[in-house]
Parts: structure tokens; C-alpha cells; sequence
């Protein structure tokens, strides 16, 4: 079983912070708050030194994927983090928000299966068509 942590798609469903995390526990919050869809958190100790955890979620639309965004960045800064630095807004079909420790990618579905950055990371389907 991967490591990867995938959030209950059920609105109000809490998903358990990987590691006590505060950080990831209130992205995943916002995420879930916003209604994200399909999100995988996956833990980058020994993999990248750019982020602890990658978040990669959906929204249905570029009109929810921007409006998930925009309110993880308020959330942030509300928390007193600094001001997360936010990439692709304009098009809204791929966004990503450094959050410092975090990094968050929000897709629209069709984007994010082209993609498939879980994958590339080690997660997800299985490459030899098994899983």
C-alpha cells in the first residue's frame, strides 16, 4: 500500500493530518471546506527537499478550481502564514499554491489525468497495469 493519503470525497468528512502536520491539516481542511474532489496528499521527505508534502485535488470546474485557491490563500494568511505564492490563476485549469512546506496543484479532472503528477511521484496506478 502507498504511502499517499486520499481524503474522503463526503463534504464534512475530516481527513487526518499525515505527520500532526498543522500546516497540512488545515489545507486539507480548506480543501475539504471548499469541496475539492479526489485529493491525494503525498509525503516528499527523501524525494524533493522543495516541500515536506505535495496536495493534489480537483475541482469540477475553473470557476471552483480558482475559488479553491483564492480561499486557501486567505485561509493562510487569516492563520497568519505568509502570503502563499499562487501560479496558473488567469486559466484556472492547473493552480498551484506554494505554501511553503506544502505545495498544493488543484486540476480541473481532464487536466490532472493528462498529467497525472501522482503518478510521476510514485503514487497511483501501478505501471505494470496490476493495480
Amino acid at each position: 500500500m502507498s504511502q499517499a493519503h486520499t481524503q474522503p470525497a463526503a463534504a464534512g468528512a475530516a481527513a487526518p493530518a499525515i505527520a500532526d502536520d498543522p500546516l497540512l491539516a488545515m489545507v486539507q481542511e480548506s480543501l475539504d471546506d471548499d469541496q475539492a474532489q479526489d485529493v491525494v496528499t503525498i509525503p516528499l521527505e527523501g524525494k524533493s527537499s522543495i516541500a515536506d508534502y505535495m496536495v493534489v485535488a480537483s475541482g469540477r470546474s475553473t470557476r471552483q478550481v480558482a475559488a479553491i485557491a483564492q480561499k486557501l490563500a486567505e485561509r493562510l494568511k487569516k492563520s497568519g502564514h505568509p502570503a502563499p505564492r499562487i501560479e496558473g490563476l488567469p486559466a484556472a485549469d492547473w493552480v498551484l499554491v506554494d505554501a511553503g512546506g506544502i505545495i498544493v496543484h488543484l486540476f480541473r479532472p481532464e487536466v490532472r489525468s493528462f498529467y497525472n503528477l501522482e503518478r510521476m511521484w510514485g503514487f497511483g496506478d501501478d505501471p505494470d497495469g496490476t493495480a
